[in-house]
């Protein structure tokens, strides 16, 4: 009984994943960390190769799964380790939001930005307003859909 008070006492916290390249967003978190610019501990990361590598059925996954936002961060244009993966991503994200308000999940929950390995201060910026945004959404109710029609899995 006082776990179930404890627990409504409790302020809802979102959770955001983020898909980040290796090569400059990735590294550009690390400078944020080592410089110790503060930013929102909402941000749970997921190191990747590149952003053109992303499928947008991960993105699709962490929401049915209960991430209540997704970000999705790579090299800017032109800079890309790859030579154009940012660009097929950008491309992908964006067929991705059309996707997502067909299936009826809000897509202001998933953003696509970039970051160098220069700009910890920006990251720690596109981290706060990514967690501004998704905080004004509230909890992601598209996993209470999985798991009671398709029997998914929360975060």
């Amino acid at each position: 009984m006082a776990d179930e008070t404890v627990n409504t006492n409790r302020e809802w916290e979102p959770k955001i994943i983020a898909f980040l390249c290796n090569w400059c967003s990735y590294a550009g978190a690390d400078l944020a960390g080592t410089g110790r610019l503060q930013y929102p501990p909402y941000v749970r990361v997921i190191r990747v190769p590149c952003s053109g590598r992303i499928n947008p059925i991960y993105i699709i996954k962490a929401l049915t799964d209960g991430a209540d936002g997704v970000m999705v961060s790579g090299c800017h244009p032109g800079d890309c380790h790859y030579l154009s993966g940012n660009m097929y991503a950008r491309r992908r994200f964006t067929v991705l939001k059309k996707l997502l308000t067909t299936a009826g999940i809000d897509p202001d929950r998933v953003h696509f930005t970039w970051v160098s390995a220069s700009e910890g201060g920006r990251f720690a910026d596109v981290v706060r307003e990514v967690t501004e945004k998704v905080m004004k959404l509230g909890p992601n109710r598209t996993c209470e859909y999985a798991e009671n029609v398709l029997g998914g899995n929360r975060i």
